[in-house]
């Protein structure tokens, strides 16, 4: 006789792993949620956006890559799911806007109830932290799709911008503006297929001299949000002109997404930080600074653009703020 959990789709382990993840999902709800985990689709009452000027709602959708690769090298999957909410975060900040309720969808060949529920757990206590609510998702069981063992990733979040006049949009950069940075953990989530391939020969577990960890823990390091940072610069009247999330592209691509036509950017090396993990990389496999800039954010988190008198202000609003490059009148952002 044949049977669904036969052809390798288990309905059971898919109750279970809700069990395991709801106390976790529910402690994100906010009194705006009407309906969340069990309901078809998540209720949030909008009630609060007629008391806001010019509301406008942000959306955005994304994953962590095969950041899920190295979590099932290092058989650790607490992380994944902060790293996921904290992306779509600051996806939507770039445009001034705040989170208000996220969703999930986590799929694998076969489903481990405990591994599934770690992730989802993961991604609900960034949600609490950030007063954002965990309204619903997905886990789904696909086998011959994935490969056994690992999973896929992807979350969705809606954000609102209180007041469209409040909207960051980079229309007011112009040449001479200082760009500022706060600092990334590592490589985020992006980079991973050519970080693994790179450091694919070297021991994950053991503590490595250069980076006073392991390489899983150097590359499982939880990607930044930014919220905070953000708010606290905008409380103290610090007019930010732009923000990039530097994401895949690195900063020579994610830079030029905000700049108005006929800009560029030159960013000075050297000027911050850059996490170990990326000298560990390009000195292993040989790979040249235009490719590193291109595929990692080399310890550039996330970029505000600034007028040059505010600079110093906003350091003193965010110590951790670097100064590290100028708006030019060019087409290209360019390293030195």
């Amino acid at each position: 006789m044949m049977s669904y959990k036969g052809a390798g789709v288990n309905i059971a382990a898919g109750a279970r792993t809700v069990e395991l993840m709801k106390d976790a999902v529910r402690a994100t709800y906010t009194p705006q949620v009407l309906a969340g985990i069990g309901a078809f689709g998540g209720l949030y009452d909008a009630g609060a956006l007629k008391q806001m000027a010019a509301p406008v709602l942000v959306a955005s959708t994304d994953g962590v890559g095969t950041k899920t690769k190295v979590a099932a090298r290092m058989g650790r999957w607490d992380t994944i799911g902060r790293d996921l909410v904290h992306h779509c975060v600051n996806d939507i900040l770039v445009q001034g806007a705040r989170p208000l309720f996220f969703l999930d969808y986590v799929a694998s060949s076969t489903l481990d109830p405990a591994q599934i529920a770690a992730v989802v757990i993961g991604a609900a206590g960034a949600c609490r932290d950030l007063g954002c609510a965990l309204l619903g998702g997905e886990t789904a069981e696909m086998p011959g799709v994935y490969q056994p063992g690992e999973i896929d990733l992807v979350g969705t979040i809606i954000g609102v911008i209180p007041d469209r006049a409040a909207m960051i949009d980079g229309s007011t950069i112009q040449a001479g503006d200082s760009i500022l940075a706060l600092p990334s953990s590592g490589l985020h989530t992006n980079g991973y297929s050519l970080a693994r391939q790179v450091l694919n020969v070297l021991d994950w577990e053991a503590t490595h001299a250069d980076l006073g960890m392991s390489i899983g823990d150097a590359l499982l390091a939880v990607h930044r949000c930014y919220l905070a940072e953000v708010e606290a610069l905008r409380a103290a009247g610090i007019p930010i002109k732009g923000l990039a999330h530097i994401t895949g592209g690195g900063v020579v691509d994610n830079l030029p997404r905000i700049l108005p036509a006929g800009l560029g950017a030159v960013i000075g090396r050297g000027s911050w930080q850059e996490p170990p993990i990326f000298g560990l990389i390009a000195t292993l496999g040989a790979i040249d600074p235009d490719e590193l800039f291109h595929v990692f954010n080399m310890g550039l988190g996330m970029l505000v653009v600034v007028a040059p008198e505010q600079a110093a202000t906003a350091q003193g609003v965010i110590a951790e703020l670097r100064l590290v490059g100028t708006i030019t009148v060019s087409d290209v952002v360019t390293v030195i």
